[in-house]
């Protein structure tokens, strides 16, 4: 039940995406990654409020839960588990774990790009 769950949030956050994609480029053109920012933007600040209020709350049921946090948001943006991670880190007080995290995240996944765009283009 719940890869149901995760499945059909999924599906509408990666909708919400594309409407965000639509709508940045008609508004602000492509010259920059406008949608992109956005997404990562209001991603993380949703996941936030959910964090929140879930650990304040803590009346939403796990399939609430998924549905909202690894559904909905991990279709709209992996960027708020990843800002959700790090916050965790910082509040923890491991502050050069959550150092280390961003920055490997953030080099090592644009890194993983560039191999990934040189080995297609060595076979192409």
């Amino acid at each position: 039940m719940s890869y149901l769950i995760v499945f059909l949030g999924g599906g509408i956050g990666a909708m919400l995406r594309h409407g965000v994609n639509i709508l940045a480029g008609r508004a602000l053109g492509g010259g920059f990654p406008y949608a992109t920012l956005t997404v990562n933007v209001t991603g993380s600040f949703v996941m936030g409020l959910l964090a929140a209020y879930f650990a304040f709350k803590g009346d939403a049921t796990q399939h609430w839960r998924l549905f909202l946090t690894t559904g909905i948001l991990g279709g709209y943006t992996t960027f708020s588990a990843f800002s959700l991670d790090a916050a965790l880190l910082y509040e923890r007080g491991e502050m050069a774990l959550a150092a280390l995290y961003v920055v490997a995240s953030v080099v090592i996944s644009i890194a993983g790009l560039f191999a990934g765009l040189y080995l297609v283009r060595q076979f192409s």
